[in-house]
């Protein structure tokens, strides 16, 4: 069991900020490489294939879970839409200083819509990784 102020550092972690309002366009490389890691991660979480989630979060979030196990039971527990999406509609990125961010509608089990805000860091090797996951409800059911 987490213990209430262990969830909130927990979900903190997973919190983005809200974009700037000097988010910039994305290069279609980037584009595609920033979606192909928030894919890739949400088809993981379908799979329940906790070491290939984790291998997607950056570096200071694989610190603070420590293991895949724990990161993918933080997302289990806080993050339902994203661990189980029954729809995935990804949106524009932009551009926000070093990070990319990737917004995500998402329809979770009961048809509710959902917005997944992920912040995207471009690492050493090139490669990016997610920092961080803000959801918030959208407006709207599908049916």
């Amino acid at each position: 069991m987490v213990r209430p102020l262990a969830a909130l550092v927990l979900a903190a972690a997973f919190v983005a900020a809200a974009p700037p309002i000097s988010a910039q366009p994305v290069a279609s490389a980037e584009a595609r490489a920033a979606r192909n890691v928030v894919a890739e991660q949400l088809d993981a979480f379908a799979n329940d294939d906790a070491q290939r989630a984790f291998s997607y979060a950056a570096p200071a979030i694989r610190t603070m879970f420590g293991t895949p196990e724990r990161f993918l039971a933080m997302v289990r527990a806080g993050y339902p839409a994203v661990y189980r999406a029954k729809g995935v509609t990804f949106l524009v990125p932009q551009r926000q200083g070093g990070e990319l961010l990737q917004e995500v509608q998402l329809t979770d089990a009961d048809g509710a819509l959902w917005l997944a805000s992920y912040r995207l860091q471009r690492q050493a090797d090139g490669s990016w990784r997610i920092n961080g996951c803000d959801v918030q409800p959208a407006s709207g059911k599908t049916v």
